[in-house]
């Protein structure tokens, strides 16, 4: 056996060692609790709608009801009030009566970090609706940079999913979020960098102009929360981020997909990382119940994707196992006809992990290869990583749980 099929067979060896090591792990996860509203709701994730029946439901006659809608949308979304009391063209007998039965709360921070290179990082405490289970804690994670400024937003506490290369996948599944948790982490952003209607700047532009749902979490395993945060977060007479501007990442829940496109409308990325059913039903066990055939048929069909709207693969590059020229020809013959971008990630390596970050010149390599196929493959460059706030990284210190689950939330905290 010469050298070079000796590596070779080396490689193939941990290879299919992982993919045995995943071969049982369970498809998804059963939340241990469900989500119980407080006894004073927050009006912030409420559609008009809900709030016009919430108001009906504190005794505002509906004559009203349209103009008190309008008045809150206001307020809460462009104006960022964090009270009722600061809500000035609303009387003060109604700011009276919203507040002994309401709210505008958003998740309270816990903890803030602000890494070298500008990345801030927030640990947000949530309600757990029980007075014995402590309160449920989710991170969110900002990057800045020149021409944009990105929040990296969670759908879950902890994940569906058992993707054996994130640690997200060694972490329970508490809870999904209700749409007023997902759209409460943009307030809390904007609250931080003082960020709403009133800020000064040069240029008068937002600091958060993009939202990204890459953080802890299966977005499309809470699908109707996630749908119903990011139709406020794009409404135009409210925090207005463009439907362009958000993008949705997914490990694959194919019937989802679709919806997503039809009932949402914003930009999808997928979580790939295999271009082989065998190692993929490893890496992302979910590809089990729906293959890589099947999500990239769901890919071509999805809504309103083309050249200027293109749908963004994930691929995380993990040494010896899924960064061969091999793998990069069949990535590039298998996107054939999809309106894609590829965006390359280098492996963060976590405690307990049996994978190792792909060496750099393979990475260039494999870039190269899919640049020169004619799709752009940027290598996304890790930030907040003296955070913890880097992909597969996120986790605060400051929460109180074993050494494997303390790195646990998974977060796409990276940029182009």
């Amino acid at each position: 056996m010469n050298p070079v099929s000796a590596e070779t067979h080396s490689t193939l060896d941990t290879t299919h060692a992982h993919v045995a090591a995943g071969a049982n792990a369970p498809l998804e996860k059963v939340a241990l609790e469900t989500y119980v509203p407080p006894a004073k709701p927050s009006l912030v994730g409420l559609s008009r709608a809900e709030i016009a029946e919430r108001l009906g439901a504190i005794g505002v006659a509906p004559a009203q009801r349209k103009m008190r809608v309008q008045q809150l949308w206001h307020w809460i979304y462009v104006r960022g009030a964090k009270n009722f009391d600061e809500m000035t063209s609303i009387s003060k007998e109604m700011r009276a009566q919203l507040d002994s039965h309401l709210t505008v709360a958003r998740p309270e921070v816990v903890a803030e970090q602000v890494s070298n290179d500008g990345t801030r990082k927030w640990l947000l405490r949530l309600p757990s609706g029980d007075s014995i289970e402590k309160a449920h804690e989710v991170e969110c994670v900002y990057i800045p940079e020149t021409d944009r400024g990105t929040l990296c937003v969670s759908s879950q506490v902890g994940c569906t999913l058992n993707c054996s290369f994130c640690h997200t996948g060694t972490q329970r599944l508490v809870r999904n979020l209700t749409a007023g948790e997902i759209v409460g982490q943009i307030m809390v952003a904007r609250d931080r960098l003082n960020d709403w209607a009133g800020r000064v700047t040069p240029t008068g532009s937002r600091l958060v102009t993009n939202v990204v749902m890459m953080g802890m979490g299966e977005p499309l395993y809470n699908f109707e929360a996630v749908r119903d945060a990011l139709l406020i977060v794009a409404d135009n007479e409210g925090i207005g981020i463009s439907r362009r501007r958000i993008t949705l990442s997914t490990s694959g829940v194919v019937p989802n997909i679709i919806r997503t496109g039809d009932e949402i409308g914003v930009m999808l990325a997928i979580s790939l990382h295999a271009v082989r059913d065998e190692l993929r039903n490893e890496l992302v066990p979910l590809n089990r119940k729906y293959p890589i055939a099947e999500l990239l048929q769901a890919c071509r069909d999805y809504p309103g994707s083309s050249n200027a709207r293109r749908i963004t693969f994930e691929y995380v590059m993990l040494k010896g196992v899924n960064d061969s020229l091999d793998d990069a020809k069949l990535l590039v013959k298998m996107l054939k006809g999809i309106p894609a971008k590829i965006n390359l990630i280098p492996f963060n390596p976590w405690p307990g992990t049996r994978y190792e970050c792909s060496d750099w010149d393979q990475i260039e390599k494999f870039s190269e290869y899919i640049f020169n196929a004619g799709y752009s493959s940027p290598v996304r460059t890790p930030r907040g990583r003296d955070i913890l706030a880097a992909c597969g990284q996120l986790k605060s210190e400051t929460e109180k749980l074993s050494v494997r689950e303390r790195q646990a939330l998974r977060a796409m905290a990276m940029t182009d």
